[in-house]
């Protein structure tokens, strides 16, 4: 099992961030535009039981992943798992907590990469490197939509 952290403080309180992340259009939003992901579709919000899908390539492959609301706590966290897609197993925790007027925002992904250790050793610095660019994107656009 891997595991990939990214935090950063948002400039602005918890609620506004959280209303953020509410709004219908946020994986528009949120996907990096050099990243070859479409949206299919999401459904349910942020609540138990919403779904988001996607058509990812990889290789030039399409490879469909599907995520699927596990747990919600408005203004503290929300938290999805694959259910269908090309990883072993993955969990992702948006964790968002306040510091004083701002939000501290969390993701956090524990992930396992098919093939077993062998091929985590072989490919997961890869791996953390693209959630790294990912999730700088992501955090960034945040803050410019929250301020």
């Amino acid at each position: 099992m891997l595991n990939f952290k990214y935090s950063s403080l948002i400039d602005a309180p918890i609620e506004t961030v959280w209303q953020f992340y509410e709004r219908p259009d946020i994986l528009d939003l949120l996907t990096p535009p050099w990243q070859p992901v479409k949206i299919i579709r999401r459904e349910g919000g942020l609540g138990v039981g919403a779904i988001s899908e996607f058509r990812l390539s990889l290789a030039g492959i399409p490879v469909r992943w599907i995520a699927t609301h596990i747990e919600c706590i408005p203004n503290r966290l929300f938290v999805d798992e694959q259910t269908d897609g090309p990883m072993e197993s993955w969990i992702h925790r948006h964790e968002f907590a306040p510091e004083g007027n701002k939000t501290r925002l969390t993701d956090a992904i524990a992930y396992e990469i098919p093939g077993g250790l062998f091929v985590e050793l072989l490919l997961g610095w890869w791996v953390d490197l693209r959630l790294k660019d990912m999730f700088r994107y992501r955090h960034q656009v945040t803050q410019t939509y929250c301020n």
